[in-house]
């Protein structure tokens, strides 16, 4: 029987302890091993919660571990590139969270010492591994609603009063595209099967907010005449929706990026009626642990690859230089 894949968290922020680490826990193929953050007394306070044996209170610690087959990283974004890399020179298998890193260069730097060093580097993007994905596709594949046509996304919240947030420190790789706009463009990729040609982009930049977008609009164009409009923001009404539409028909999916199990429903118009699809519910978050970890172990191939992290940094940034230099912006894959 195969033993469990053995997890060391890197930092205690809110995504770690909040969903990550309960995910590892729930998860029938890795364990939570170790924990590790920049002091003793938090990674012992995080150890105790959650029954881990190791509380180490430095990365590097934690990376000198031979009982540690993996880790995950929950890091502010200017922090990746370093410590996927270090993690990968140590032997570690590497989960990362959203978005990889701050560009495709950095990401590219990060597959190519993942591949040299023989371990599995995946990005954190948990709502692609629900079980409604793959249904979505197979409707889509089905012809229910004709010919794909458009994509329409948004993802929305307002913290603009947590002033100390992370996500409005812009060295940091703060602000809202690259926090949750990189959901809505990951989805069109997914779903259209096909890499953009060219995106233009308007956004808020803050000076409240050390001046990162915290509203962005936008249109990705991709082959075919197919399209992206999205909305993404830390400033705005909560919302999130991702509309498919077709020439016979759309698919609306309510909370397309955090559904579980009793919100995985969506709903098809075709036809002149509607149809509830009530899809398989499932914690996306166990479910990504579980196929990194039946990769790492040579079960199955991982859904996706380090070089769709490339490809969606490349989207991430043209959009950034589309909303800074106010004007459209070509991608060439």
């Amino acid at each position: 029987m195969q033993r469990p894949l053995r997890f060391g968290v890197m930092g205690c922020a809110q995504i770690a302890t909040g969903t990550m680490m309960p995910a590892i826990a729930e998860s029938k193929l890795a364990v939570l091993e170790a924990v590790a953050s920049r002091g003793m007394s938090k990674s012992s306070r995080i150890a105790q919660e959650f029954g881990i044996e190791k509380a180490y209170g430095s990365y590097e610690e934690l990376l000198r571990d031979p009982e540690v087959d993996a880790v995950y990283i929950p890091l502010p974004n200017h922090l990746h590139r370093e410590w996927v890399i270090r993690a990968a020179e140590a032997g570690k298998h590497v989960l990362c969270e959203k978005p990889i890193g701050l560009s495709a260069g950095e990401a590219a730097e990060m597959a190519a010492a993942c591949r040299k060093a023989g371990v599995h580097l995946a990005e954190a993007f948990m709502y692609r591994h629900h079980p409604r994905y793959p249904l979505l596709k197979a409707i889509l594949q089905s012809g229910e609603i004709g010919g794909l046509r458009a994509i329409r996304g948004s993802f929305t919240y307002n913290n603009a009063s947590d002033s100390s947030n992370v996500r409005f420190k812009s060295k940091w790789g703060g602000g809202s595209l690259y926090d949750i706009g990189c959901y809505p463009l990951s989805a069109a990729r997914l779903l259209f099967g096909t890499e953009p040609e060219a995106a233009t982009v308007h956004a808020l930049f803050s000076t409240e907010h050390d001046n990162v977008d915290m509203m962005a609009s936008g249109l990705v164009e991709f082959p075919g005449g197919h399209s992206l409009i999205f909305e993404c923001g830390m400033w705005a009404y909560e919302r999130q929706l991702l509309e498919i539409i077709g020439t016979e028909g759309r698919i609306e999916i309510p909370m397309p990026f955090n559904a579980r199990t009793d919100d995985a429903e969506f709903f098809i118009y075709a036809g002149g009626g509607v149809r509830r699809v009530d899809a398989p519910g499932a914690n996306p978050f166990t479910c990504q642990v579980d196929n990194f970890a039946s990769a790492v172990f040579g079960q199955a191939p991982p859904l996706f690859e380090p070089e769709d992290a490339v490809l969606n940094m490349k989207l991430l940034e043209a959009c950034l230089a589309s909303a800074a230099g106010r004007r459209r912006v070509t991608l060439l894959n």
